[in-house]
This record gives structure tokens, sequence and C-alpha cells, in this order.
């Protein structure tokens, strides 16, 4: 009788495992979604010579690969942030689709792929253009939901491209999504100390002239980013004194937002 019980035990244990039975096992911990994502958006337009370039996208890798960028973003408690690039002048390129830097590792990887970047052609700095690609295509294609997007728009000249109220309109749609929109002039002394429009070159449109206002008189850079590309909750501008400066701006910047960010969702 024994014999016969252990035979069936045997026969039912053989029968669980052939249909696919397995032991329980202990689940493993899933890592937390990024809460935050970034876009850094550089200007590649006519102004910006080789050097220039090269000194941008460096100085992204680098700001990538500092110790303390990498403690801000350890600070997320592994959940990491979002990445993407965005190169511009006349148009737009993603870069850089979305990635997720949550370790030293991935931060490696990206600074790695970002100093391989080809460059965009193009002569004019369409700011607008630009925002509306952010708005239209990047956003709504992040991996999933975050609390924060925030959009980084580095560069050294004004719009050349649309009218204020067209900036004015493309801005409002990344405001619309929910996201905050940073300022990173570049200032170069003796080149574009003072900034103004009278006339813009819309590519494809030929040349068209801007209404009297009190931007045909100048302006200074940061002040026009100011008044027309940063907004949405938070918002900061801070200003890169020329490119050799981009690389330590850039990281303040970085280690501003994501450490602010890191802070907000620890206390939500």
């Amino acid at each position: 009788m024994r014999h016969a019980a252990l035979a069936h035990a045997a026969l039912a244990f053989a029968s669980l495992c052939l249909f696919g039975w397995r032991p329980a096992l202990a689940a493993e911990p899933q890592a937390e979604s990024p809460a935050t994502a970034l876009v850094l958006s550089i200007d590649v337009s006519g102004s910006v010579d080789e050097t220039r370039y090269n000194l941008q996208l460096e100085g992204i890798a680098e700001a990538l690969e500092d110790p303390v960028t990498l403690s801000a973003i350890s600070a997320t408690g592994g959940a990491g942030v979002y990445l993407a690039i965005v190169t511009w002048a006349d148009g737009a390129q993603i870069s850089i689709n979305w990635r997720r830097v949550a370790s030293k590792a991935d931060a490696a990887a990206v600074a790695a792929d970002v100093r391989r970047i080809p460059r965009v052609p193009g002569q004019f700095t369409c700011v607008g253009g630009m925002l509306r690609t952010v708005s239209e295509q990047l956003i709504p294609a992040l991996p999933s939901p975050v609390e924060q997007v925030v959009v980084d728009v580095s560069g050294d000249g004004v719009d050349n491209c649309g009218d204020l109220a067209e900036i004015h309109e493309a801005r409002d749609l990344v405001l619309a999504r929910g996201a905050t929109i940073n300022g990173l002039p570049i200032l170069v002394p003796g080149e574009n100390d003072v900034v103004g429009t009278g006339a813009f070159r819309k590519p494809g449109f030929g040349l068209r002239l801007l209404p009297n206002t009190p931007e045909q008189n100048g302006t200074t850079l940061d002040a026009w980013y100011r008044d027309h590309v940063v907004g949405g909750p938070g918002s900061f501008l801070l200003v890169a004194r020329g490119y050799e400066d981009f690389s330590r701006a850039l990281r303040r910047k970085l280690v501003t937002e994501i450490s602010f960010l890191a802070s907000v969702a620890k206390r939500g």
C-alpha cells in the first residue's frame, strides 16, 4: 500500500514537470522607470563652424561622463533619466532618440554615440521649427510616461526663419505637452553681443520684412531667449560665455535639472 502511494506521488510529480510546472522562484525586482526626460537641443546653423560643432558635442559627452553628473543620476535611485539629442538648423534632426541613462556605463555609451553624431547641413536658425519637431515627434515617442520633460535649447543666435508669433506658437505646443523649456544661449564677445532682426529669410520663401517692433533695434541674446524661448514650470536660463564655456555651462545645467527633479520625485 505504501509503495503504491509513493509510486502514485512520483507519477504525479513527473506529470507536472512534463506539462510545464516549475518550482516558484522569487520575482526579480523590476527597475523603476525614469521620472524625468531630458532633450538636449543644439544649434548647428551656419554660424557654427566645425570647431564650434565639435566643442558642443564634446561638451555634452564630458557633461555625461562628469562624476558630479553621475552622482546626480545615481540620486534617482536607479531609475535614471531618459535622454534625447536634437541637432537643428533649417530643420531638426533627432540625432539620438530616447535612451535611458541610469548608470556610469549607460552614460559612457551615450557619450560615445554623441561624439559620433554626423552634422546636419543648414544655414538658418529655425528655433520654432525645432520646437515643433520636439512637440510633434519626440515627446510623443517617450518609451514610458514621465513626470517631467525638460527641453534644453542652446544656440548663438535668434530665430531667422519665422516671426515672433510663429515662434511663440511652437513654444506653446511644447509647453502644452507639460514640458519645461530651459535656455543655454552661447554669447560670443564681439560677435553676438547685440542681436536683432529687420528681415528674415524663411528657407524656400525668400525675404520677408518683419513688422516694426523693438526687436528690430536689437537686444541681447540672453534677453531674447528669456522672452521668446524659455517657459514652463521652474524654467531658467544659464549663459555660456563662448563655445569654450559650453561644457561647463551644460554640466552645471544638467546637474541642476537632474538633482532638482530627483528631489521632487523623492518628496512626491
